[in-house]
C-alpha cells in the first residue's frame, strides 16, 4: 500500500487513479492511499491512522484511535470507565452539541443497557459465565458509585476542645439511597447465588429450538417465547426431592421478585407526574376509560374480579392498554379532587364522594392487574416518569430495581418451565393450559400491603443459598455405611433429612402505596 502525505495548498491535492483521499486534522494535511483489495480496507485505515499519529507531534491524538488499532491488548478498566462516564456526561450525545438527555435518564439507560447485554444470554437455569459475572459486578459498581456523592444535610452534635457542645450540619448519603442501595445489592447477590445453585444439575436438560423433532419429542413451547430452549425431563419425571427443591427455589426467587417490585413501586410513586403526561390526558375519566369500562366501574354492584373476567386480556397489548387507561383515570380524578383552582364540587356532574369511590375502585383494578400480570411492560405513566425525572438518585433506584425485577421474573419463569415439563410427564392433559402462574395463584388471604422493609425482613429469615445437596441434607458416615445398606428404613443408603418448610406468603397490594398520590398539590 502506498501512502502520500500532502499539505494544504499543495498543487497535487487530488487523488490519482486507483487512490482515495483521506483528510486528517493535522494542520489540514491530506493523505492519498491506494484502494487495493476490499478485504484489507479497514485494516489499512487503522494503519494510516497510526502513521498519521507518528507523522506529526502537534497533531491531536485520539484516545479511541490509540485503542482501536495502535495499541496491543484490550482496553484497560480505566479506559472503559472513562469512556462510559464520558457518554454519561455528554448525555449520550457524542457530537457534544448539548442536545443530549438529562444525567438521570443517561444513568437509567446505562444501567438498563448493561443489564440487557449481560443477562440477555441467561436463558437457562445454570450459573452465569464467569466473564459476564465479573463484567456485571465491575460496571454496576461504576454506575452505582454516583450515589455515594448524592448527599443531604443532617444535624449533628460536635464537642469542641473546651468541652462545649454545638449542633452543626453535616452531609451524609441521602436517606432513600442509604436504605435502598444496600437492599438492592443484596437482592442482586441473592439472584446470582440462586443461579449458582443450579450448577451440575442432571435431572433436567435443555434442547435447542433448532434441534431435530426426534430430540424435542413431545416437548414444545406453547407460549409466545419461541426463542427460548425447550426443557426436557426424564420419562418418569423428576424425583420427589428435586421437585421440592425446585419449588423451594421458586419461592425464594419469588420473594426476591416481590421485594424488588416493592422498591420499584415505591420509587415510581415518589416520582413527580410530568407535565407532559398531564397535558396528554383527556378532560375526564369517562373519556380515558371509554363508556363500557366507565359504566362497569361506576356501577353500584362493582366486583373487581368479575370486571377483569369480563375484559379481553388475551394479549399483552390489551393488558397494557387497560393499565394505561386505569392509571390515566386515577390521575384525572385525583387532580379534580385536590386542585383548588378547578370548579367547585356543586357544579360538577359527579360528587366528590363518588369520584373518590371511583378512584378507589380503579386502584383496586390496577392492583389486580399488577398481581396477575407481573411481567407486562411499563405503562405510559411509568415511562413518562422515567423519561422526564431529573432526580438522579431516584432514576438509579428505579432502573436498578427494575432490572432486578426482570431478572427475578425470568428466573422464576424458567423454574416454572421445568416444573411444568415435569407435570406433563405425570399428566399430559396439562399441556392444554398454557397460562403461567401469577403471583396470586398460590396465595390466599386478604389484601396485604407490599412494603419494602417487610419484604426484606422475610428474606433475612430464609437462607441465601441452598444447593440440591444442602436441601436434601445428605450426610454419609463411612464407618456405618454397611449397616445403613442393611437397614429397611433407608432406600438409597443415605438418610434424607426432612426438607425445610416452604412458607407461602399472602397477597400483597400496591393500593396503599398509591395513597400518597392523593395529595398532589405539591406536584401540580
Amino acid at each position: 500500500m502506498m501512502v502520500r502525505f500532502l499539505r494544504r495548498g499543495h498543487s497535487l491535492n487530488r487523488p490519482e487513479q486507483g487512490e482515495e483521499m483521506f483528510h486528517t486534522a493535522a494542520e489540514g494535511s491530506t493523505v492519498f492511499y491506494s484502494q487495493g483489495g476490499g478485504e484489507g480496507r479497514s485494516l489499512e485505515r487503522q494503519q494510516i491512522g497510526c502513521a498519521l499519529d507518528r507523522s506529526s507531534d502537534r497533531a491531536p491524538k485520539s484516545r479511541l484511535g490509540r485503542e482501536s488499532g495502535c495499541r496491543d491488548g484490550p482496553p484497560s478498566d480505566m479506559d472503559q470507565m472513562k469512556e462510559k462516564f464520558a457518554k454519561l456526561l455528554l448525555g449520550e450525545d457524542m457530537s457534544g452539541g448539548g442536545t443530549g438527555v438529562t444525567s438521570a435518564l443517561a444513568l437509567s439507560n446505562a444501567i438498563t443497557n448493561l443489564a440487557a447485554s449481560v443477562f440477555s444470554e441467561q436463558r437457562r437455569l445454570e450459573p452465569m459465565a464467569a466473564e459476564r459475572k465479573t463484567r456485571w459486578r465491575k460496571e454496576i459498581d461504576w454506575l452505582l458509585s454516583v450515589t455515594d456523592h448524592i448527599v443531604e444535610f443532617v444535624p449533628s452534635r460536635q464537642t469542641s476542645k473546651d468541652g462545649s457542645n454545638m449542633e452543626i450540619m453535616v452531609t451524609q448519603q441521602r436517606r432513600d439511597l442509604q436504605m435502598n442501595i444496600p437492599a438492592l445489592r443484596k437482592l442482586d447477590a441473592m439472584l446470582i447465588g440462586y443461579l449458582d445453585n443450579f450448577k451440575g444439575h442432571s435431572e433436567f436438560w435443555y434442547v435447542s429450538k433448532d434441534a431435530d423433532e426426534s430430540e424435542k419429542g413431545n416437548a414444545k413451547r406453547s407460549d409466545d417465547k419461541w426463542w427460548l430452549p425447550i426443557v426436557k425431563v426424564p420419562p418418569n419425571g423428576l424425583s420427589e426431592v428435586s421437585r421440592k427443591w425446585l419449588q423451594f427455589q421458586k419461592e425464594s426467587v419469588n420473594q426476591v421478585l416481590k421485594a424488588a417490585m416493592a422498591i420499584n413501586a415505591q420509587v415510581l410513586m415518589e416520582m413527580e407526574v410530568p407535565e407532559a403526561y398531564i397535558e396528554s390526558l383527556p378532560k375526564n375519566g369517562r373519556a380515558s376509560l371509554g363508556d363500557a369500562i366507565y359504566r362497569c366501574i361506576t356501577d353500584d354492584a362493582f366486583d373487581p374480579d368479575q370486571f377483569l373476567e369480563s375484559m379481553d386480556l388475551s394479549t399483552e397489548h390489551k393488558v397494557l392498554d387497560l393499565k394505561n387507561r386505569i392509571e390515566a383515570s386515577i390521575i384525572i380524578w385525583m387532580r379534580k379532587m385536590h386542585n383548588k383552582d378547578t370548579k367547585s364540587s356543586w357544579g360538577s356532574a359527579v360528587s366528590m364522594e363518588k369520584r373518590e369511590q371511583f378512584e378507589e375502585r380503579a386502584e383496586t383494578i390496577l392492583h389486580l392487574i399488577k398481581q396477575r400480570f407481573p411481567g407486562i411492560p411499563q405503562s405510559a405513566l411509568d415511562t413518562s416518569k422515567i423519561q422526564y425525572t431529573k432526580d438522579v438518585g431516584q432514576s438509579i433506584l428505579e432502573s436498578y430495581s427494575r432490572i432486578l425485577e426482570s431478572l427475578a421474573f425470568a428466573v422464576m419463569s424458567q423454574i416454572e418451565d421445568v416444573l411444568r415439563a415435569d407435570s406433563l410427564t405425570q399428566d399430559p392433559s396439562h399441556a392444554k393450559s398454557g397460562r403461567r402462574q401469577s403471583l396470586t395463584d398460590s396465595e390466599v388471604g386478604p389484601v396485604k400491603k407490599l412494603d419494602p422493609k417487610e419484604e426484606m425482613e422475610k428474606l433475612k429469615e430464609a437462607p441465601n443459598s441452598m444447593t440440591l445437596s444442602d436441601f436434601m441434607g445428605w450426610h454419609f458416615d463411612p464407618d456405618s455405611e454397611a449397616e445403613k445398606k442393611n437397614s429397611e428404613s433407608l432406600e438409597d443408603g443415605a438418610k434424607i433429612k426432612k426438607p425445610p418448610n416452604i412458607v407461602t406468603t399472602k397477597k400483597f397490594s400496591y393500593i396503599e402505596k398509591l395513597e400518597n398520590l392523593r395529595s398532589p398539590t405539591a406536584r401540580h
